[in-house]
């Protein structure tokens, strides 16, 4: 399928800018502030894994950023364009991406129509997909309601690839799902990053899964990031981890 034009990423790299970019930014969900004073740059082809305990305002970050909640202070911008808040086509128009824990499919149409539903216009074709999803072609013409769990995931990231997003923003991905096919979707994200040019957040709440095929991380608690770094770091550091998610280290500067 068509992937990002490898002269662009590094052109961006090399200029040092981040794909996505969230500055002093504060965000919740009606007169609740949820997190606050954040600070996060993704650049394109690298994977972030933003973890942290339940109720740390992961999820509600991520749809922040997809424009579907707004924010109350700060800035979030796509390769240096701000985005509009609580405007979700424009965050789509940017190339912000969301696969939502609920993954939020047509049940009653097809693999193929829901491909095709979420196709931009001039985007890959829908069979073009099957290169990185082979285990959906049986299913090609099945509603997406038949499929199983990990099936229905494999629709959602095709169904989000398609679009061909410069910001990937994945919510708690392995759900419910099978540890092998976990490890699939998980190697797929890798994929993503390493082949489109997107820039990939990913919530997960399978810390060392997440931290293998992610390049940094970021442990989210009580609002504010009180840990991150390179995630193979993270990875060999479980004491330090633990302290995070226990909420006993102090936010980072």
């Amino acid at each position: 399928m068509t992937a990002y034009p490898v002269d662009a990423v590094a052109a961006e790299e090399s200029a040092g800018g981040p794909r996505l970019e969230c500055r002093d930014l504060a965000g919740g969900r009606g007169s609740t502030v949820v997190f606050r004073d954040l600070d996060l740059d993704v650049q394109a082809g690298s994977v972030l894994a933003l973890l942290g305990p339940n109720g740390a305002g992961k999820s509600t970050l991520l749809l922040t950023i997809a424009g579907l909640l707004p924010y109350k202070a700060g800035r979030v911008a796509v390769e240096g364009e701000a985005l509009r808040t609580g405007n979700p086509v424009a965050a789509s128009r940017a190339g912000v991406v969301l696969v939502p824990d609920n993954r939020s499919l047509f049940t009653t149409l097809s693999v193929e129509e829901n491909l095709e539903v979420a196709r931009r216009r001039g985007g890959p074709a829908p069979r073009s997909l099957l290169d990185v999803f082979p285990a959906l072609e049986r299913r090609w013409g099945l509603p997406a309601g038949a499929l199983s769990g990990g099936e229905q995931q494999m629709l959602a990231m095709a169904r989000a690839l398609i679009q061909q997003p410069k910001v990937l923003l994945v919510d708690e991905m392995s759900m419910g799902l099978a540890p092998l096919v976990v490890e699939t979707l998980f190697d797929t994200v890798r994929q993503i990053a390493r082949d489109h040019g997107a820039a990939v957040v990913l919530v997960e709440q399978h810390v060392q899964l997440a931290l293998g095929v992610a390049d940094e991380a970021a442990v989210l608690n009580r609002g504010h990031v009180v840990l991150r770094g390179a995630a193979a770091d993270l990875a060999r550091d479980s004491t330090r981890l633990e302290r995070a998610y226990l909420g006993e280290l102090a936010p980072t500067p």
